[in-house]
């Protein structure tokens, strides 16, 4: 760290930590205590017992069950945990409990330090509802609260928030009254399943606002850090997918940062704020902001902070937390850093979730390091192998880059990112290299209606298309035909397959694309001009391309081919030579997109439905997931209920067109 903390009197510095949490964010606290000679104690669900962040800790304690509210959410569990094995101290992460003033009391009734800000504190700004009225009497800009029984059409599009957490779980937007009820019971149960707690509340929706949030830091002494700002203006889902420091906003506007900064100031002081937090703000493209929450707790996005700054924020939590004070003077900020959030998800698809195992997952880069110079830093939750389930986010890892300027951090991370090797699952990859190689983007124009302002479908395409995709293909079949080669010599070593005469033309047929060629003694024919074959393995393929020679990277999963080169990462599937009649479903079938829960059901069988009518609600990964008609006609079939659990591809239903819509196409 560039700042160095002061020992106060009665100080008692932490020797084991329990981390109240999962994934990558257990790993990110771990990694500081190994640096600083702190032990670890990592808790662990059924699902989670093969997670690298078990493997990283000292020791590791298991919580019987699969769902959080089994198991992380379970308070007195994790306490039991710390206690059985000697830590004395719990760092909650962010999500699951960090937030809750009754968990943290709980930790200090034990006799532990809670890593965290005072109890107090977590309650005044643990409801959104109340946190505001306190924030307006302090003098920080607000947007007024709007009663859900009096909202009328004026004062459309309105936000449905969860007062109890935030990820974008129990978020809506309602544009139209007749669904204002539906969608608040919607907020509200997803609101309880991620927190516990189904309190929900209205304000004004600004439909193309700017999300600028401030990082503080604050000790027990009375000093206050305002430790640079950040812009997260790119959501999915009000998710944040996209996080850099300094923002491009205030970088541009005179004086708002000091306004900024003035205003998280105020906020952190009253309420006698401790420690790590975070003051958030919705802000115009004038500089006008409104406070929206203040985060309790370490954000997800904390490493662009520290990347800009120089500072570990987790040690100075734990230091904070030990009694320790803050120097007077805070650190000023260097750089500029940009994350992105690496999802197991399909955007084409409403961002639906993946889930199943993770072959090969390769980002060059440090592991959970505060970087000093250029370069690129990984916090990942996942590793080669690793299984991604239904019960937890799907998030990946957090892919950070820093350099001098944001052109350089914004192209650094680009490229890294298309470099990775990533087998096993649709991620979001390159939707986030899409994105910051798009003009609005480096011109620093981020508001959160980016992906409706550029199409998400745009911006969704894969990196490798064109003749990329077909010289990626052309590999992945020279790559197969080697491997029958390999395995299949005859007549005294001679591979299967090689012809002396020219033949009919090699065919290969992937999901998107088929391949056709001939390879004999006068080399590789096929139709793209000017490509020929330098070398193919199983694994590697070398093409010169008009003179210039490109070398592909091929791996096979089952039918799923992965070739990798500097054009961009390619994802294949082979199609079956024959198809299996079992495996063929009905016309209008409704297919599980994920495995997950059946939370409600809105249709009967023999109902008359219309195209997007919604038939069903999905619980998977925390966020709940609508399965609508395809096209207006009658559920002839309804396959599952309320509470039901479901495989991915599971039929749930079968609408079959009316006579009246078969009339209308004939």
């Amino acid at each position: 760290m560039n700042a160095q903390l002061g020992h106060s009197a009665g100080s008692a510095p932490v020797q084991s930590v329990l981390v109240a949490n999962r994934g990558e964010i257990a790993r990110r606290v771990f990694a500081t205590c190994r640096s600083v000679g702190i032990d670890t104690v990592a808790v662990f669900s059924d699902a989670d017992a093969s997670s690298p962040h078990v493997r990283d800790a000292d020791a590791a304690v298991h919580l019987p069950g699969n769902s959080s509210s089994e198991t992380y959410l379970q308070g007195e569990l994790v306490i039991a945990a710390a206690t059985a094995a000697g830590a004395d101290a719990i760092h909650p992460g962010y999500g699951f409990l960090s937030e809750n003033a009754e968990f943290a009391r709980r930790v200090q009734d034990a006799g532990l330090t809670w890593i965290g800000p005072p109890t107090k504190a977590i309650e005044l700004m643990g409801s959104k509802v109340e946190s505001k009225k306190m924030m307006a009497d302090a003098g920080v800009p607000v947007l007024t609260q709007l009663d859900p029984a009096s909202i009328t059409e004026e004062e459309l599009p309105v936000l449905i928030k969860a007062s109890a957490g935030g990820g974008g779980r129990g978020m809506r937007i309602v544009r139209d009254l007749a669904v204002l009820e539906s969608e608040i019971e919607a907020a509200q149960r997803e609101s309880l399943s991620a927190f516990g707690d189904s309190t929900v509340f209205c304000e004004r929706y600004i439909e193309t606002g700017r999300h600028i949030e401030v990082q503080v830091m604050a000790d027990r002494h009375g000093t206050v850090w305002t430790v640079g700002e950040r812009e997260c203006s790119i959501q999915r889902r009000h998710q944040k997918v996209v996080e850099e420091a300094p923002s491009p906003l205030v970088e541009r506007i005179d004086g708002m940062r000091e306004r900024l900064f003035e205003a998280a100031r105020l906020a952190t002081e009253a309420i006698g704020y401790e420690g790590a937090g975070t003051v958030e703000f919705l802000a115009d493209e004038r500089g006008n902001f409104f406070f929206l929450e203040m985060n309790t707790r370490l954000q997800v996005e904390h490493p662009v902070t520290e990347c800009t700054t120089g500072l570990d924020l987790v040690a100075l939590q734990i230091s904070v937390a030990a009694g320790e004070a803050l120097p007077a003077d805070q650190p000023s900020t260097r750089g500029h850093s940009i994350e992105v959030r690496l999802y197991a998800e399909d955007p084409s698809q409403g961002w639906r979730p993946q889930s199943g195992a993770l072959h090969r997952f390769e980002i060059p880069g440090q592991q959970f390091t505060v970087l000093d110079r250029t370069g690129i830093r990984v916090d990942s939750g996942v590793e080669s192998g690793s299984v991604v389930g239904v019960h937890y986010d799907p998030m990946l890892a957090k892919v950070i880059s820093f350099a001098p300027t944001r052109d350089q951090a914004a192209n650094l991370l680009a490229k890294s990112l298309q470099k990775a090797t990533i087998h096993g699952l649709l991620t979001n990859r390159d939707l986030l290299v899409n994105i910051l190689k798009h003009p609005a983007f480096l011109s620093g124009d981020t508001d959160t209606a980016f992906f409706d302002t550029h199409g998400l479908d745009v911006l969704a395409q894969p990196i490798a298309s064109g003749r990329a995709l077909e010289l990626s293909a052309l590999a992945a079949a020279l790559a197969d035909a080697a491997t029958n080669r390999r395995n299949a010599r005859v007549n005294k070593g001679l591979p299967s397959g090689w012809r002396n005469l020219p033949s009919q033309p090699q065919r290969k047929t992937y999901s998107d694309i088929t391949v056709e060629y001939t390879l004999g003694r006068y080399g590789l024919k096929t139709d793209l001009d000017g490509v020929s074959l330098v070398e193919n393995t199983p694994t590697q393929v070398t093409l010169d391309d008009n003179k210039i020679r490109r070398t592909f990277k091929v791996a096979q999963y089952g039918r799923d081919v992965f070739v990798d080169s500097a054009l961009g990462p390619v994802r294949l599937t082979r199609a079956p030579r024959f198809v299996d009649p079992t495996e063929e479903v009905a016309l209008g079938s409704l297919l599980a997109p994920m495995p997950g829960s059946v939370v409600r059901v809105a249709a009967a069988q023999g109902d008359a439905v219309t195209a997007g009518q919604p038939i069903l609600w999905l619980e998977a990964m925390k966020m709940e997931h609508t399965v609508t008609a395809p096209a207006d006609g009658i559920v002839a079939e309804l396959n599952v209920a309320a509470g039901q659990q479901v495989e991915v591809g599971q039929v749930l239903a079968v609408v079959t067109a009316s006579a009246e819509s078969e009339g209308e196409n004939a």
